[in-house]
């Protein structure tokens, strides 16, 4: 019999086996295929347009890790909040923001959903409830916190996400919000995306429990560590995670162990980790592939599948287009939404 293929969490030490995760539909698979090819597909151009000098600043890209907001969003409803850190472009593309608006605000042009003026980390839409894209490193811990506290206080049945990375999460504030959050029993998910550097640095070097689903026990927290390359296995903890907290029973954690193929933002040549070691990572659990190989397996079409890809490619086209003719703000804009 072969032996397993290591998986990111067993590179890691981290060996728990939640069992196989539940089949999607064939619409399930495609709808997932879909999502995740527009981050993937949109990432990459930014990269491109960054690289052209079209793009300033910090720009912190989420190849490799699509799998997790989008299988977190399958298992949301409208109502329910989102909030992260800096890598944020996914994040907000998985939430039904537009590819327009967001490369435009890349791009710092009026088009953009700050209005040219908050760049690559801080965009919001209330329309689509994402608060964020936050820069310091950790603050949306405790603002997501703070939006299940109101969500409580106000009586609906509204869950809010707060992700952040292996990073952030040795953050004292991070400690706080759970403390807070179990003690009022706030309906609030606390999503770790652990793509095992942070900013250039391996957890086994910076963390002295790397196992992040159990940072929540002194404060009574569950935990559960996921397979965040398979977007079932996302989906399916995911939906555990939002029934535990729609019925009152306080804050849950979920560990997304990932792997981002990029370094942690475009200037990061990430001398940290092997060549060998990303492609491996890409050969054997990229997340968009193992979809593509079910839906293959499943009688799709290479032709459909190809479709697919064009229309998205068409799309984040057109965004990157408009991001590039869209007028700049006008610098009477440097005076609104200035708060005393």
């Amino acid at each position: 019999m072969a032996a397993p293929k290591k998986t990111v969490a067993k590179e890691q030490g981290q060996d728990r086996d939640n069992g196989p995760p539940p089949e999607f539909t064939r619409e399930q698979e495609l709808a997932a295929l879909r999502d995740m090819l527009l981050i993937r597909r949109f990432e990459e151009k930014a990269g491109q347009l960054y690289g052209m000098g079209a793009i300033g600043g910090f720009c912190h890209l989420y190849i490799g890790q699509e799998a997790v907001v989008v299988g977190m969003q399958m298992a949301l409803k409208p109502g329910d909040q989102v909030i992260t850190g800096y890598r944020d472009h996914g994040h907000m593309l998985a939430t039904g923001m537009d590819a327009k608006g967001v490369m435009a605000e890349l791009t710092g042009r009026r088009g953009g959903y700050s209005k040219g003026k908050g760049g690559s980390m801080h965009m919001f839409s209330i329309e689509k409830n994402f608060f964020g894209g936050h820069g310091i490193v950790g603050a949306q811990v405790s603002l997501g916190t703070g939006l299940a506290l109101a969500n409580r206080y106000r009586g609906n049945d509204s869950v809010s996400i707060a992700y952040f990375g292996d990073g952030a999460a040795n953050q004292g504030q991070v400690y706080e919000s759970f403390n807070m959050a179990e003690l009022w029993k706030l309906p609030v998910i606390y999503v770790i995306e652990n793509n095992r550097y942070a900013m250039g640095t391996a957890v086994s070097r910076a963390s002295a429990q790397t196992d992040f689903s159990k940072r929540g026990i002194s404060f009574n927290i569950p935990g559960e560590q996921v397979d965040g390359m398979d977007v079932r296995a996302v989906k399916a903890a995911g939906e555990k995670a939002v029934a535990w907290c729609r019925e009152g029973k306080g804050p849950y954690i979920l560990e997304m162990q990932t792997y981002r193929y990029r370094g942690h933002s475009m200037s990061d040549p990430a001398k940290y980790r092997t060549r060998e070691e990303v492609e491996k990572v890409r050969h054997d659990q990229d997340p968009i592939e193992q979809v593509r190989n079910r839906l293959l397996a499943a009688k799709v079409s290479e032709q459909d599948l190809k479709a697919i890809d064009a229309d998205v490619r068409k799309i984040v086209n057109e965004a990157a287009d408009f991001a590039q003719a869209d007028p700049e703000p006008d610098v009477a804009e440097l005076y609104t939404d200035v708060y005393r």
